[in-house]
């Protein structure tokens, strides 16, 4: 709600007929008039984008259109992203307290802005009895204090714009962890799925070696080898075996971090690990956009320049120290000795008074601290343009990598392949003394190797892809609103009104 100073004063003082009119009017002069706000005007800074991304004439890659918001489920259309995003999206502990950040800077705002009316506003009352002089009397008190920093120097305006601008800043990084959440949580699934499949891969080798095992037994009993075949086929065999027990950690670990994300225990998400589903495949073409789309939607970077703004209000505040505080107060009131005496008119009390402050003598103190502010900008500053460079250069990364994973998962798969043919043929040779077991060993030791290496290329073009969304910046325009109660959950909202019934107003 706008608070109209002029009327205010004129109501604060309306009980007393005795106010000078030519100070009143001076002072709505003073106040209408008078006031500035000292320091640098923020301008947002003007930056260097490049025009096109390096692999944009790639066939998988378009600048024509942005990501999908809800890129998670336009890339991988998997049901169960879709649940654990919606899920986490209300159970997260850290973007609960992001969201809480966000109602501390609301608050906080709400606060400067009241700073720019009446700081002292007190009803007072007294009622005393005391013995003076062998007298013994009564006195009853009944007022109204008032005093007022003028904001003439933009010293509260100041505030205003730096609190408005931390604001801003925290709903930014609020968006920020939010894609933070998705991009891990689908990292974390693509990734348990993806060790699924490369358990389900060395346990298939296993029966493949087992058998070759049992081939080099019957033909040492039989004297066609010697021991030295069954100690080979024995030794790949458990090294095989023990590899599932460090995937089977890994894949517990996952599990256990996307419970995390989920905001519940571990043990809530076992599920995930009975279910053996296939790791999330992708579109082969993705939406990027242009460079310059990054500005706009990348978290951390609004974070940085609206931080920026703030830092440059406090250059201002500081500036306004060096000038001398103007305010103005009074009280109006009655006081009597008796209580039936106190609402007469002869018992009317009033004073009106102008003051000023100044630090006259910590001039050096004050301005260091304007220098200080001023360098704080400019680092602030620096590190603004380099958010912007890194944020280019994350892009870039994520897009080579997506592209050259699909190559990779080209050549794993003929590389597979290949071995498969290998092993085939080696085992047949081998059955029939065409060769030395040394070649079945090779060749059983490559394919393992490759089909390990294709189930995790899999997850690798997922995990990639999951990156470039993230390094655009993408999928905080889900939420849809940045009003502080808007980004907590029901629950969180119900558990402060209990605690203080002040929220009330707040979250209604």
């Amino acid at each position: 709600m706008k608070i109209d100073s002029r009327q205010y004063i004129k109501t604060i003082f309306s009980g007393s007929g005795r106010l000078n009119t030519i100070v009143l009017n001076c002072l709505m002069a003073l106040l209408i008039n008078g006031c500035t706000a000292l320091g640098p005007d923020y301008l947002t800074p003007e930056v260097n984008i490049e025009s096109g991304w390096n692999d944009a004439k790639d066939a998988k890659v378009s600048s024509l259109s942005t990501a999908d918001p809800k890129w998670w489920e336009a890339a991988f259309q998997d049901a169960e992203i879709n649940h654990l995003v919606e899920t986490a999206l209300q159970q997260n502990l850290s973007l609960q307290s992001a969201g809480l950040r966000v109602l501390q800077s609301q608050q906080k705002l709400a606060i400067a802005i009241g700073n720019q009316y009446p700081q002292q506003q007190q009803v007072t009352g007294l009622a005393a009895r005391e013995k003076s002089g062998g007298v013994i009397f009564n006195d009853y008190n009944l007022g109204l204090n008032l005093s007022w920093e003028i904001d003439f120097w933009g010293r509260f305006k100041r505030q205003i714009e730096s609190a408005s601008a931390d604001l801003d800043a925290s709903v930014a990084d609020y968006d920020n962890v939010l894609i933070s959440l998705i991009s891990q949580l689908a990292r974390n699934y693509i990734l348990i799925r993806t060790f699924q499949e490369r358990i389900k891969v060395a346990r298939n080798n296993i029966k493949l070696q087992r058998d070759s095992l049992r081939i080099a037994q019957a033909k040492y009993k039989a004297g066609d080898v010697s021991e030295l075949d069954v100690d080979q086929a024995d030794s790949l065999l458990n090294k095989t075996i023990a590899t599932v027990s460090t995937l089977e950690i890994s894949l517990y670990q996952f599990k256990n971090s996307l419970a995390v994300l989920l905001g519940k225990s571990p043990q809530e998400y076992n599920y995930l690990l009975a279910e053996k589903r296939k790791i999330p495949t992708t579109q082969a073409e993705i939406a990027i956009g242009m460079p310059q789309d990054i500005i706009r939607k990348r978290p951390d970077i609004r974070s940085a320049e609206r931080q920026l703004a703030a830092q440059s209000a406090e250059i201002g505040f500081a500036v306004t120290e060096l000038y001398p505080h103007l305010g103005i107060g009074g009280s109006i009131g009655t006081s009597a000795e008796h209580s039936s005496d106190l609402f007469s008119s002869d018992a009317e009390i009033w004073n009106l008074y102008g003051m000023f402050q100044w630090n006259i003598f910590n001039y050096g103190r004050l301005k260091s601290n304007v220098r200080l502010q001023d360098a704080l900008f400019q680092q602030m500053l620096v590190d603004y343009y380099n958010t912007i460079l890194q944020a280019q250069v994350d892009v870039e990364n994520a897009i080579v990598a997506y592209l050259k994973s699909h190559e990779q998962l080209k050549s794993y798969e003929l590389a597979t392949n290949a071995s498969q043919r290998a092993v085939n043929v080696s085992n047949t040779q081998y059955k029939n003394g065409l060769i030395n077991f040394n070649t079945v060993i090779s060749n059983l030791q490559e394919l393992s190797q490759q089909q390990d290496l294709l189930s995790s290329a899999r997850g690798n073009v997922a995990t990639n892809l999951v990156q470039v969304y993230k390094a655009l910046g993408g999928g905080w325009e889900i939420r849809d609103s940045r009003d502080p109660v808007d980004l907590l959950p029901d629950a969180v909202k119900d558990e402060m009104r209990e605690r203080t019934s002040d929220w009330e107003e707040v979250f209604q």
